[in-house]
Parts: C-alpha cells; sequence; structure tokens
C-alpha cells in the first residue's frame, strides 16, 4: 500500500477514535483497541515509506508486537526512536488484545491504552509523520 493510502486509512482511524472517546470510551472499548493499533500500524508504515525503509508492498501488522523479539525480528535493523517505538506498541498490543476480545474493562484501562496511543503518536509526531 502506498503513503496517501496508508493516510487515508488512518484519517478514518483517527476520526473513529476521536468519536469513540466523545460518545465515551466504556462503551466502545473494542472500537478503540482496534482502531489505536490500525493507526498506530499506519503511522509506522508511513514513516518506513517516507524513510524507504520497507519496499511498497510490505505490510507491518499488530501481531509482530506481540513480543519484543518477534517486533525486533520483524523490523527494520535501525530506525529514528526504535526502541521507544516497539515498547509503546508492545504495551498496545497486549492491551489491545484485552479490549478487543476480552470482557469490558474499567475506564482507568481504556485511558491508559488511550495515553499509550497518544504518547506513540506524539513521537511519530516529532518523527514529521504527516497524516494529511
Amino acid at each position: 500500500m502506498n503513503i496517501d493510502a496508508h493516510k487515508l486509512i488512518l484519517r478514518e482511524s483517527l476520526d473513529v477514535i476521536k468519536e469513540s472517546i466523545r460518545d465515551g470510551i466504556i462503551g466502545r472499548q473494542r472500537t478503540i483497541g482496534f482502531h489505536c493499533s490500525a493507526a498506530l500500524m499506519d503511522m509506522l508504515e508511513i514513516y518506513f515509506h517516507s524513510k524507504n525503509l520497507i519496499g511498497p508492498g510490505t505490510k507491518i501488522q499488530h501481531d509482530f508486537f506481540s513480543s519484543e523479539r518477534k517486533a525486533l525480528e520483524k523490523m527494520p535493523k535501525d530506525f529514528e526512536n526504535k526502541k521507544k517505538i516497539i515498547d509503546i506498541l508492545v504495551q498496545i498490543e497486549k492491551k489491545r488484545n484485552v479490549l478487543c476480545y476480552g470482557k469490558g474493562q474499567e475506564k482507568a484501562y481504556v485511558e491508559e491504552y488511550i495515553e499509550l496511543f497518544n504518547r506513540a503518536r506524539r513521537i511519530f509526531d516529532s518523527m514529521g509523520i504527516d497524516y494529511e
């Protein structure tokens, strides 16, 4: 997928996240889990494509971050903020599965997940990721 296609679906995820927060995070946990994870994968792919770190047909999947070991195997050897990004994405993946497939969680758990998402987003923003 090319950068413009990633930007289009990223904007959709960001809109859905914003709507879910506005409508109440307790009732939208699964949606938040899926879209925060998907949005971060798109941000990562946009970054990798912009730096020519992956080929045009390469797909970064959320389950690459099921563990730090797996993430290190699947990611390019070196890139800006690699350790910070992998650390956050591994936490996101673990919490994602609880939100998407588990029983409803307390508000604090969902808020922590959204904060992890926002931390990762700030890192990508600082790296010059353009969503528009």
